[in-house]
């Protein structure tokens, strides 16, 4: 089963049991998944599910901050719960270590040294790790193995 079948189903069953909060989250998802189909004329596979399901995710995260600092806890709430929705859709993470060993390799097998490289390094590592692991700690790691 395709993870765009499974959203679906899990929105039914969210349908079914009565859970609004479960139930919103998806069909936010799903209605962004549509989206993305129509503008771009395309049909999702797993991958493009789970950069939509990041999307989302940075874009809580982002909410969530904005919220903590005008104090406002139960909107915050909210998103956090919205969050944890959306990652049950995303594949397990790797660790830091991990994403570390990866682009370490990476950068090796590309002979990059140096910040300016980090471009070419950048492009590869996204498309090997897309959705197994944060963008930001992917970064940060990729700047670390160009530095030393």
């Amino acid at each position: 089963m395709s993870l765009k079948d499974q959203i679906t189903e899990d929105m039914k069953t969210a349908m079914r049991a009565k859970d609004s909060e479960r139930l919103g989250t998806i069909r936010l998802l799903l209605s962004a998944m549509k989206q993305k189909e129509v503008d771009e004329r395309v049909v999702l596979d797993d991958a493009m599910v789970v950069t939509i399901v990041d999307k989302l995710i940075k874009q809580r995260k982002d909410s969530i901050e904005a919220f903590k600092k005008a104090e406002r806890a139960d909107l915050a709430d909210k998103e956090e719960a919205e969050m944890k929705v959306l990652q049950t859709y995303l594949p397990q993470r790797m660790s830091a270590d991990e994403v570390l060993a990866e682009v370490k390799a990476i950068v090796a097998e590309l002979g990059a040294s140096g910040p300016g490289d980090m471009g070419k390094v950048m492009g590869v590592v996204k498309t090997k790790l897309a959705g197994k692991a944060e963008m930001g700690t992917v970064s940060a790691a990729v700047k670390a193995a160009l530095a030393g």
